[in-house]
Parts: structure tokens; C-alpha cells; sequence
């Protein structure tokens, strides 16, 4: 790779705290870019090859945005537009499905990890956290006496999100049964995997006969956020609660649903007072 990708991600590592993740989304970018002083066509080009090999154009936006942050870093007038993505609702667990996983009773075998599926599924239903937050979490991060989980985002960024009173029962449960730091953590005390995490849910989902939504772990995020809004909460306390920095990235992560845009137009439709 050349050597001002390197320093680019050497002063995004080490001044701008990124994430491992991050870099590596960065190196894959690059391998992809190639020319590190590229010119309009050269852009023009590396979009062009991305959506020829079959990248949707989400994935393309996403690295779109990397070269973008670089160009700023190298100072060129230069800047990639982004593809009009396709809007798609998204799917969401129903209360039902929450309800069902939080009355589940593991059994053997394996239910020291089963009960660990459970406990994490609860708790991004919960909080709205990411995986990759819980699954970092430690005990020392949770204070059971003001309800509170303190996770470390993107960027490296620390903040302080509330949880339920049922879910504190659910966790103070578990952690009678785990003898390391980490909340999720192995047996052993090591970190869970990404994807160790994602096949743990699924394994729960089948279980209890729970239909895969798509992106079946992001998704109780989702379900979170809308639920939010549904109930009441305001937009600017779920921008808090989730890492975003702007409410503009909270405003499209929240999608209305068939059923919520049935529900108003029950209401507002001009014929349904005849």
C-alpha cells in the first residue's frame, strides 16, 4: 500500500482514535482505489469497478465516504458524490418476539451459552446498543443501583445509556453465573466473536421458532429505536442514546412501518368520518 494511505491511517488511529474495524475498512478501500493522488476520472473509475463487480449501492457509499475522508486529509478540491440508495423497510422483532425470548427457558445442553444468548438479546433489545459495545462490555461498566451500562462506540467515544428494571434482573441473574469481567464474555473470559454472537442468536431464534429478519442482530437496534419513537421518546434522546452525531443519521435510521402508516391514515383520511 502507499505510503500516504499508510500515514492517513496511521493519523486516523492515532489522532482521531478510529477503530480497528475502521482501519480495516480503510485498507480494503485503498486496495480498491489504488492511485493515491486520484484524479476526477480516476474517482469516476473506482466507482464505475465497484458497481461492475456486483457492490449494492450502499457498499459503494460506504467506501465512498473513506476516499472522501482522505481526499479532505490530502487536501484535494476533490469529492466523490454518493448513489442514490434504495429506501427499504426495514424488518423488526414484534413485542411478541421480545416477549418470547425473554420468558425462554434455556436447558441443556449448553445453557450456560444459551442463557448468554438470551441475556445479550435482552440487552440490545433494551438499550439500542451496538454488538460490538455489549460485547466489550465489562462488569465494572454497569451500575446496578441507577440503571445505567457506560459502552465505548465509534470512535472510541464513551457514553452513559439507561436500562430497564426487568433487565437488571435479567443481568444481575447472569452475573451470578459468570466469574470474569467481561458480561458476555466466553467461559474462559475471552471476548465473543462478531460472528460467534450473531450464530448464538440464531440458534435462539430457531429455538423459539422466531422467523431471521434481515441483519438479524442490527436488527434489535432497529426494533429499539422505533419502539422509542412509537412509545414516545423523543428524537433528540434516542440520538443520544444511540452514538449519533447528528439527528439527521437517527431520522433515517428510523423508518415508518405498513402498520404505523395504516394506523395515522385511519385517522387522517377525509373519508373516515363518513
Amino acid at each position: 500500500m502507499d505510503a500516504k494511505f499508510e500515514q492517513f491511517m496511521r493519523e486516523r488511529k492515532y489522532l482521531k482514535s478510529v477503530s480497528q474495524s475502521t482501519l480495516e475498512w480503510y485498507r480494503q478501500t485503498f486496495t480498491r482505489l489504488q492511485i493515491p493522488n486520484p484524479t476526477q476520472s480516476d474517482l469516476t473509475e473506482f466507482v464505475v469497478k465497484m458497481r461492475e463487480s456486483g457492490l449494492a449501492a450502499t457498499s459503494v457509499n460506504n467506501r465512498i465516504r473513506a476516499v472522501n475522508a482522505y481526499l479532505r486529509w490530502l487536501g484535494s478540491p476533490l469529492k466523490l458524490g454518493k448513489l442514490k440508495e434504495p429506501q427499504r423497510v426495514f424488518s423488526l422483532y414484534s413485542e411478541e418476539d421480545i416477549k418470547l425470548i425473554a420468558r425462554w427457558k434455556p436447558q441443556e445442553p449448553r445453557k450456560w451459552a444459551r442463557t448468554r444468548a438470551q441475556v445479550l438479546a435482552l440487552t440490545l433489545a433494551d438499550t439500542g446498543c451496538r454488538s460490538s459495545e455489549l460485547l466489550s462490555l465489562k462488569w465494572a461498566q454497569v451500575d446496578f443501583d441507577n440503571l445505567l451500562l457506560t459502552v465505548r462506540g465509534k470512535g472510541d467515544k464513551e457514553r452513559v445509556i439507561p436500562f430497564s428494571y426487568e433487565l437488571r434482573r435479567y443481568l444481575y441473574q447472569w452475573k451470578q453465573k459468570v466469574k470474569h469481567d467481561l458480561v458476555f464474555g466466553t467461559q474462559q473470559g475471552m471476548m465473543v466473536s462478531t460472528r460467534n454472537a450473531h450464530h448464538a442468536l440464531g440458534h435462539m431464534l430457531d429455538n423459539l421458532g422466531i422467523k431471521h429478519p434481515n441483519r438479524l442482530v442490527h436488527c434489535f437496534r432497529h426494533s429499539f429505536a422505533t419502539f422509542y419513537l412509537k412509545r414516545g421518546g423523543s428524537a433528540l434522546h434516542l440520538q443520544r442514546v444511540l452514538g449519533h452525531t447528528t439527528l439527521y443519521m437517527t431520522a433515517r435510521y428510523v423508518s415508518l412501518q405498513t402498520a404505523d402508516l395504516q394506523a395515522v391514515h385511519q385517522r387522517v383520511s377525509v373519508l373516515s368520518g363518513l
